[in-house]
């Protein structure tokens, strides 16, 4: 035990026991045991260890003390607790620095008002500023094909084939054309397509696929029933818009001129201003930067799964329109209309609530908490197998007890075949 004090404690000696004889005040001899160490310097505290064993026993022992077991625990115990003690010392800092809610700060986690993300405390004008933190201080966002102008996804389909066949490309197939709607024309070309990487390549056939689908619509664009009539409900409530589509500028202007709906977008962005299409959220966050709105007050109004996706990446809410997919498919949306007019400003108003989870009142979601391997139940093939080895064995103890049944009952009979007949009995 010595031994193996001295090897694993911080001092890396051995004890040495020794006894003194002390006075008190009342003349009386006291012996006491010290384990003391040949050190110079010691880390920590001084230790004593102080054997409850009789006087007589110590003077009985006197040097060969040191064996008593209960004075070496008492050491050891010692020892392991001014080295864990030393180590937490240096682990744990002192001075934690948390931050201690005074209930001055509104921003503080758990205080009440919650803050409101669409306040703004550079405003000095309080009525603006009531304004803003309102429920009707909100954004629209739309995008240009299946929710302003009708969509037509054939004409898309036949540009995609006749590019393929001039570049000598495979044609695409259905699923890999579902894949690229709403993408930019050289994001679609090199991540999903690759047909190639090269930006001049990139740039050119992006230039020959929009001339190829320009030429197959011949400029005619059709507007979609209740576009126009949403449209002037809005610019009554002075709600501002943004149009927001992967087709160049020139092409998107020159529609709007061509449906008379030139006054009504304050903000245009095109394919020049982002690097990527849907699903990534670039145009709806550049559009709510033009538009100078948080995303948590902006309404997307999309006609596909990728646009509802996202619009919740960043927070906004989604109107979805079912023009190209049918309700149900458009369910991960917030609110689903076939014609925009099905709208009121108050299902607007609705959805950018002050009081939904983004601005602080939401429920908290629940944790799912993770389950192990072991106590994880058994999926139906483990079930199936458990069912059927059970019946195996049911069925083996009755075939088990019916040979047994069988087996006595033969030898019922062969015993009363052993029996003699009496005499004038005939069976």
């Amino acid at each position: 035990m010595v031994d193996s004090i001295a090897s694993t404690s911080l001092l890396g000696h051995r004890p040495v026991f020794r006894c003194s004889i002390n006075k008190d005040g009342s003349l009386r001899r006291r012996v006491n045991d010290f384990c003391k160490f040949p050190v110079n310097e010691f880390v920590g505290c001084r230790s004593i260890c102080i054997s409850s064993v009789s006087a007589q026993s110590r003077r009985s022992d006197k040097w060969g003390s040191c064996r008593n077991g209960f004075a070496i625990k008492a050491l050891a115990a010692q020892l392991t607790k001014e080295a864990y003690s030393y180590r937490e010392e240096h682990r744990i800092p002192k001075n934690l620095g948390y931050p201690v809610d005074t209930g001055s700060s509104r921003s503080s986690a758990g205080s009440w008002p919650p803050p409101n993300m669409a306040d703004n405390s550079a405003i000095h004008n309080p009525l603006l500023r009531q304004e803003m933190m309102g429920c009707g201080w909100l954004g629209a966002i739309f995008e240009w094909e299946g929710v302003i102008v009708e969509d037509n996804p054939d004409l898309e389909k036949q540009a995609w084939l006749t590019l393929s066949q001039e570049e000598g490309k495979p044609s695409p197939p259905t699923y890999m054309l579902k894949r690229i709607e709403g993408m930019k024309i050289e994001q679609a070309i090199s991540e999903v397509l690759c047909w190639s990487r090269d930006p001049t390549s990139l740039r050119r056939m992006a230039n020959r696929k929009e001339q190829i689908y320009q030429g197959l619509q011949g400029g005619i664009y059709r507007l979609r029933a209740g576009s126009r009539e949403f449209a002037n409900v809005l610019m009554n409530y002075k709600i501002p818009m943004a149009l927001v589509s992967t087709r160049p500028r020139n092409i998107i202007e020159a529609a709007v001129r061509v449906i008379e709906m030139e006054g009504f977008f304050s903000v245009i962005v095109s394919a020049e201003d982002v690097h990527r299409g849907k699903p990534d959220p670039e145009m709806f966050i550049y559009a709510s930067q033009l538009l100078k709105y948080i995303p948590e007050r902006c309404i997307v109004f999309g006609n596909s799964n990728s646009t509802v996706e996202a619009a919740h990446d960043v927070r906004m809410k989604c109107v979805a329109v079912a023009s190209k997919h049918p309700v149900y498919e458009l369910s991960a949306a917030d609110l689903i209309v076939r014609q925009l007019d099905e709208l009121s400003v108050v299902d607007l108003k609705n959805l950018a609530d002050i009081e939904s989870p983004e601005f602080g009142f939401g429920e908290p979601e629940l944790e799912m908490e993770e389950e192990d391997e072991e106590t994880r139940p058994s999926s139906a093939v483990g079930v199936d197998d458990n069912f059927w080895s059970s019946v195996t064995s049911l069925c083996h103890v009755y075939l088990v007890q019916t040979v047994q049944k069988q087996a006595q009952k033969k030898e019922k009979e062969m015993v009363w075949d052993d029996l003699p007949t009496p005499p004038g009995l005939t069976l």
